[in-house]
C-alpha cells in the first residue's frame, strides 16, 4: 500500500515543514508493516510538497496511525494535507537496483464489488478483483 499526501507550504515555512515531515516519517518507520517513505518538493512549484510511505498492507498503515507516538509526531502534519485521495494499492514495481521491472503483483487487492459490498457482506470465500 502506498500513502501519498501533498501539501501547500509557503516559502518561509519550508524548513519547519521539512523538519516536521522527517519527524512524521521517523515515527511511522517504527511501526510494523512499514516499507519506507520519502519527503519531496516539486521542482517546478517549490510550495508543493509530498510525503509518501509504503506499507505491507492497508491494515498496517491504519494501525500505525493509531499508535500513540504516531499520533503525536505524524498525525498533526498529515492532517494538513490537501483534501484528496491518499491511499493507493501497489500493482507493480520497478527495482532500480537491478534496473529491471520488479515482480508485479498482477492482482489488485481490491475486490470487484468493493464499492457496493460492505465488510461482512461478501457472498463467497473469494471475490475476483476489479482487474481480473
Amino acid at each position: 500500500m502506498l500513502a501519498v499526501t501533498r501539501y501547500r507550504v509557503a516559502g518561509p515555512d519550508a524548513a519547519d515543514f521539512l523538519h516536521r515531515a522527517r519527524e512524521a516519517l521517523a515515527a511511522l518507520a517504527g511501526r510494523p508493516g512499514w516499507y519506507g517513505g520519502t519527503v519531496g518538493r516539486a521542482t517546478d512549484d517549490p510550495e508543493l510538497w509530498v510525503v509518501t510511505s509504503e506499507w505491507g498492507d492497508v491494515g498496517s498503515y491504519r494501525r500505525a496511525l493509531g499508535d500513540h507516538d504516531v499520533k503525536l509526531r505524524a498525525v498533526p502534519l498529515l492532517a494538513l494535507a490537501l483534501d484528496e485521495p491518499t491511499a493507493f494499492e501497489v500493482l507493480g514495481r520497478v527495482d532500480a537496483s537491478e534496473g529491471r521491472p520488479g515482480a508485479p503483483t498482477g492482482r489488485s487487492g481490491r475486490a470487484a464489488d468493493a464499492a457496493t459490498v460492505g465488510v461482512g457482506e461478501a457472498a463467497a470465500p473469494a471475490v475476483p478483483s476489479d482487474l481480473d
